[in-house]
């Protein structure tokens, strides 16, 4: 039997009024399906896919690594064979996998060709496959690129903690209600207050005084954590936006920065010590092994180690312009003695490195979200006691009329 409209709405008419309320509740589900359940389906997917960003450029990076060690394993060349895997059209490592490879079937070198595309890897990875190509060992310097691409769960996890809550939330919602109540909850105070003839309490009018300044403050902090976001969405581009060697302010930041510090050391002292076993030479070593940081600061301070060893100052010594506590020398110059070689002997610096930075990034992800609670708890609280002294004073005139 074919259901035509004309018999649909017989049966309707025939159903009387319970068949309209089954309609009316069918369009009720229908409209809280579109216009809540769709759009906050779409803002959960966007969250996940601008929260996830770092772990799939690690992922990313990393299938690219395995790549370089699986073909170096088989024995077949590098650049031939990259070109034969982006023939596939595989999207696992993304489009500007195929534009590394369209440079690498032009006939350029590996090193160079991702210098080239400086989108694809970061930098630090970059400029590490560059040394192992100059090394002539690839493979030596694998794990050394590996150990960095950890960095990111570090940073996805100070995000998730607390950040993503104050920054697209709390700040938002703080904003909205210090704005509905200048607006329409203090005219109406001071309005009671004239009309009945009382004077307003000194705390309902230093809070009067200062909501300018609450609300600035509050715009600033909202304005912080989105350029926080910005630069956790957009990762190492947006430093690459930014960085010049005349001014380099934000490597400044950087260095300054006490969990990136210790990563670029470890960065510096993993290539550092595969150079050394491979024997280059020092100066020439600490060359490509400041180059991995990828930090204009740091790479001042190598080329003024590098300077020193010209002198005639050991290595260890030369290394005091990239370690303020002395701790690398020390370890460098232990080295030196032991056996089995600098990589393996400086295994363990850099992962009490490694350990370091972690904790002390997200012992600052945690304390900066706790002083921000305790911020805007403070400017709600003051909100709340001046709004509540003023109704004080309402209600104690008018119990006296």
């Amino acid at each position: 039997m074919i259901m035509t409209p004309e018999y649909s709405n017989s049966l309707l008419a025939n159903a009387g009024p319970a068949g309209w309320e089954v309609v009316g509740v069918l369009l009720n589900l229908l409209g809280y399906a579109l216009f809540f359940l769709l759009p906050a389906g779409l803002l959960a997917w966007l969250g996940y896919f601008l929260l996830a960003l770092p772990l799939r450029r690690q992922e990313r990076a990393r299938l690219f690594v395995d790549l370089l060690e699986l073909i170096l394993k088989q024995g077949r060349p590098v650049e031939p064979t990259l070109v034969e895997l982006a023939h596939s059209r595989d999207r696992m490592l993304g489009m500007n996998f195929y534009l590394l490879a369209a440079y690498l079937e032009d006939g350029w070198r590996l090193g160079p060709a991702l210098q080239k595309v400086p989108h694809f890897l970061p930098s630090q990875l970059n400029n590490m496959l560059l040394a192992g190509e100059e090394l002539g060992d690839l493979r030596r310097v694998l794990p050394a690129c590996r150990q960095l691409l950890n960095d990111a769960q570090s940073s996805v996890r100070g995000a998730t903690s607390y950040l993503v809550v104050l920054a697209f939330i709390l700040s938002p919602a703080i904003l909205l209600v210090l704005a509905v109540v200048a607006v329409q909850i203090l005219p109406r105070f001071k309005e009671t207050l004239a009309g009945m003839d009382v004077a307003p309490t000194p705390l309902f009018q230093w809070v009067n005084q200062i909501w300018g300044w609450l609300m600035l403050g509050q715009l600033t902090i909202f304005a912080g954590l989105l350029g926080a976001a910005a630069l956790y969405i957009g990762g190492p581009y947006i430093g690459r936006c930014f960085k010049s060697t005349t001014m380099p302010v934000t490597d400044w930041v950087a260095w300054h920065v006490p969990w990136k510090r210790k990563r670029m050391q470890r960065n510096f002292s993993a290539l550092l010590a595969v150079l050394l076993d491979g024997g280059v030479p020092e100066a020439g070593a600490l060359e490509l092994a400041g180059k991995c940081a990828a930090n204009e600061i740091f790479q001042r301070r190598s080329r003024r180690a590098a300077a020193a060893l010209a002198q005639g100052t050991l290595l260890p010594e030369a290394l005091a312009a990239l370690d303020d506590r002395g701790e690398f020398r020390w370890r460098l110059a232990n080295a030196v003695h032991a056996h089995g070689g600098f990589v393996k002997a400086l295994t363990g610096w850099h992962e009490a490195l490694d350990a370091r930075a972690f904790q002390q990034e997200q012992a600052a992800a945690h304390a900066v979200t706790s002083a921000l609670v305790l911020f805007n708890g403070t400017m709600v609280a003051l909100v709340c006691i001046g709004i509540f002294a003023a109704l004080i004073s309402i209600i104690n005139a008018g119990v006296l009329w």
